[in-house]
């Protein structure tokens, strides 16, 4: 099958490009603009950058191991919990202080046991 573009749906179809509209239609059908919706880039001042934006495929392999889930804990919240443990100020009911967070309420990513591509 050949891929599905504006030229393969009626006169009125129009598939776009995935970009999100940047304003809304009022009654009148007109289009008002909305200043919010509009993308902003943010392009940081790289004047004096010595870095190259290409990687050579010959460069060596890093030397540190991937970054899992326990490194990233041993080098960040253990030594913290640690520290409170030795001076005695560690509390079971205190870890929001370490980052531990009960609920996910309102996170931009849910965490599930399992994560099923659906």
């Amino acid at each position: 099958m050949s891929e599905y573009t504006s030229k393969r749906g009626s006169r009125t179809h129009n598939k776009g490009r995935g970009s999100r509209p940047t304003g809304r239609k009022v009654a009148s059908n007109k289009f008002v603009s909305v200043r919010q919706m509009i993308p902003e880039f943010v392009v940081p001042h790289l004047e004096g950058f010595h870095l190259r934006p290409y990687v050579s495929y010959r460069a060596p392999r890093g030397s540190e191991p991937p970054l899992t889930a326990e490194s990233l804990f041993d080098q960040t919240v253990a030594p913290q919990i640690r520290q409170d443990f030795e001076a005695g100020t560690f509390s079971k009911e205190q870890l929001q202080k370490y980052g531990f967070e009960p609920t996910q309420d309102g996170k931009l990513f849910r965490l599930f046991p399992k994560n099923y591509v659906r």
